[in-house]
């Protein structure tokens, strides 16, 4: 138990080393705003297919199970709707879409600093005089939190339209899905589903950034190191959604 927690402590404490040397101003600005462009756009504008596709067939099956499984006749017609909207604004555009995110962008951003680390590359920029940290991953870490409310937004606008599929279908008339859609919305649901993304972002950018950085060995401890920043981010990202949930519901 000493042992795991003594790991614990040491990679935490490695994380927030790195973490201060992130955080420091730009030394060339052209190229750290190349950088963070090129970064919007490999892990933001590249995960748009996915998001859309995932987001698009959950809001068409969640609405199909809620009107197939809790019919009642007590229950108004719009409740499946309701239910729909609720569960993507809460939970899957928020918490279980970064989930997904963080097996295709965090196993991405460790596998290449990963790889730049076990060629040496970081250690050429560091001999350059670069901040290979910052120079890395800052851009990484604003990319993605630039594109998650975007993400999010268009996650839960494809679901929506997903649950308007089933009503094509014959699953549901559309008004009264509609009318469930528009029933006692809150829009602060979704604003603290973009601020739950924000924090969930920050930790795939930076956890996966931090085992790819810290990678020690060949390419198979890139792969295992890809692995790690997946499954690390996944549990902290679970781990937050308690606590953020609580905090600003």
């Amino acid at each position: 138990m000493n042992m795991i927690l003594h790991r614990f402590l040491a990679a935490f404490g490695q994380y927030l080393i790195l973490m201060g040397k992130v955080f420091s101003l730009p030394e060339r600005w052209r190229m750290f705003l190349k950088q963070y462009v090129k970064e919007m756009s490999q892990l933001g504008v590249d995960s748009i297919g996915i998001v859309l596709l995932i987001s698009f067939f959950i809001g068409a099956v969640i609405c199909i199970q809620i009107k197939l499984n809790i019919q009642s006749p007590w229950m108004p017609a719009f409740t499946t709707g309701y239910t729909t909207r609720e569960i993507m604004l809460l939970e899957f555009s928020s918490s279980i879409m970064c989930l997904i995110l963080s097996g295709k962008v965090g196993s991405n951003i460790a596998s290449e600093i990963g790889t730049m680390r076990v060629t040496q590359q970081i250690d050429a920029l560091e001999i350059m005089g670069i901040n290979s940290a910052s120079f890395l991953i800052l851009p990484k870490i604003l990319g993605l939190l630039t594109m998650i409310p975007f993400l999010v937004i268009f996650s839960i606008a494809f679901g929506f339209i997903g649950a308007y599929a089933t009503a094509i279908m014959g699953v549901i008339t559309v008004d009264d899905l509609t009318l469930g859609l528009l029933h006692e919305f809150n829009q602060w649901y979704v604003w603290m589903s973009i601020i739950k993304s924000l924090f969930f972002a920050f930790i795939i950018a930076s956890v996966s950034s931090f085992y790819g950085y810290t990678v020690e060995g060949g390419s198979f401890d890139v792969g295992k190191a890809s692995t790690n920043a997946v499954v690390r981010s996944s549990m902290l990202i679970l781990f937050a959604d308690i606590f953020l949930t609580q905090l600003i519901s």
